[in-house]
């Protein structure tokens, strides 16, 4: 099943054009350091979202072009960003202030696992992992709502929508949606819903390789993304 997964999945830049057609205008928006950083490069024509970054802007788009980058301009995961009309800078205590009251409308964060339940691990995978938490610890308890962009399965094709988590936890009871590699699912009454599914995947293959048991509530969309 696994090889016919890498046939059938979506790549990360489908994933994130997936996760940013969420995106609600007006919105203030946290994307997490590495893969959610992709989101910004798709947000949708005539929608105005307000990305913020822990190292202290609000208000930045997408990436530069290559060699057009300036320096002084970076994210939290020291990547290049464009600046929009208004934005602003601040100090990293204020930025984290903006987190810890609230003021996220939604934070969107990579992950090692989700548990049913909303559970996330995002930091460590054991011995040699990251070696803290950093600010993800912050925002899966100050955002409004917390999403997560994955791929469905590990490199091994083992699950990482578990019951439970095994790693070392970021958040409890935080994730309310997850935008994988295979479909769409949020996290309600502690079970994970499906929402979106690839058309050429059945429920059952899906289910395959998902480590909790999937719930239906009412109709599943086709999950449709551009070739990109």
């Amino acid at each position: 099943m696994s090889a016919a997964l890498d046939t059938l999945k979506l790549s990360s830049a489908q994933i994130a054009w997936r996760a940013a057609q969420d995106m609600e205008d007006g919105a203030y928006v946290n994307l997490g350091i590495g893969f959610p950083e992709m989101i910004a490069k798709f947000q949708p024509e005539g929608r105005d979202v307000v990305y913020h970054t822990e190292n202290g802007v609000l208000g930045f788009g997408e990436a530069p072009a290559a060699g057009e980058e300036d320096w002084d301009l970076i994210n939290a995961g020291k990547k290049a960003i464009t600046l929009k009309p208004g934005a602003a800078f601040f100090h990293h205590a204020d930025s984290f202030a903006m987190v810890r009251g609230g003021h996220l409308d939604l934070a969107v964060l990579g992950a090692y696992q989700v548990a049913e339940n909303g559970d996330l691990a995002n930091w460590s995978t054991g011995k040699g992992g990251v070696p803290a938490v950093g600010g993800a610890m912050d925002l899966v308890h100050g955002a409004k709502r917390v999403a997560v962009v994955t791929d469905h399965v590990t490199r091994k094709g083992e699950p990482k929508l578990l019951k439970r988590c095994a790693l070392p936890l970021t958040g409890l009871g935080c994730v309310t949606r997850v935008y994988t590699s295979l479909a769409v699912i949020d996290v309600e009454d502690g079970r994970f819903v499906l929402r979106e599914r690839l058309p050429q995947l059945s429920f059952e293959d899906l289910q395959s390789v998902t480590g909790a048991e999937l719930k239906i509530h009412g109709d599943v969309a086709d999950l449709a993304v551009p070739e990109l």
